[in-house]
């Protein structure tokens, strides 16, 4: 087992601080893992990134910006956790992202459906972004979409569909996800949301 960890450190060392943007110290990825433009890919420190996550850069033809995906400090990403960056996804720090979750600034404008390229190759001609922020908690199989924020300090529940912003300190679940409760940090409750029942 420390011999794996000593070849990981390794690996981070002198094959993928090389390649990306920025890797920061002590930051270690599991393989397999697909990476596609990694020079457009900001790795802070202390991030561990487990085996079959998918961190993809994909250009939308013609974009006059370009895709930027950062991750900040002591993130965790586990097994199998797909992020899609066209333009913009920031994950900030002390995030804990769950086993099979799918993060993606981007999406495939179906307008015409009969007519030019297939929809599953077709890229938004506008800027898009994805920020999560720091502390949050996403679980398992949750969907993350474009032109999405997640406030400071959340808890996504699992399996969640995220199509809006969500503010601080909240606790979202379902498809599409809806907040259920909020955390007052004056009485250091957690309050229910209006017309949830749980």
């Amino acid at each position: 087992m420390k011999l794996k960890h000593y070849y990981r450190r390794l690996l981070s060392l002198l094959w993928w601080r090389r390649r990306f943007a920025q890797f920061g110290d002590r930051s270690l990825l599991f393989t397999p893992l697909l990476v596609t433009e990694p020079k457009r890919i900001f790795i802070g420190n202390q991030v561990c990134i487990r085996d079959q996550a998918r961190l993809e850069i994909v250009r939308a033809p013609g974009a006059d910006w370009q895709p930027k995906l950062e991750i900040g400090n002591r993130v965790n990403i586990e097994q199998g956790v797909h992020i899609v960056c066209q333009c913009s996804v920031v994950i900030e720090d002390d995030v804990s992202i769950t086993p099979y979750c799918v993060i993606v600034d981007t999406y495939h404008p179906h307008d015409p459906p009969d007519g030019g390229p297939k929809i599953g190759s077709r890229l938004p001609n506008r800027p898009t972004h994805v920020r999560i922020g720091a502390g949050t908690f996403v679980g398992t199989h949750s969907v993350i979409l474009p032109d999405v924020t997640i406030g400071r300090g959340c808890v996504i529940g699992a399996g969640s569909v995220v199509t809006t912003d969500i503010p601080d300190y909240c606790i979202a679940t379902g498809s599409p996800a809806r907040v259920v409760k909020k955390f007052d940090t004056v009485s250091r409750q957690w309050l229910t949301a209006p017309g949830f029942k749980g």
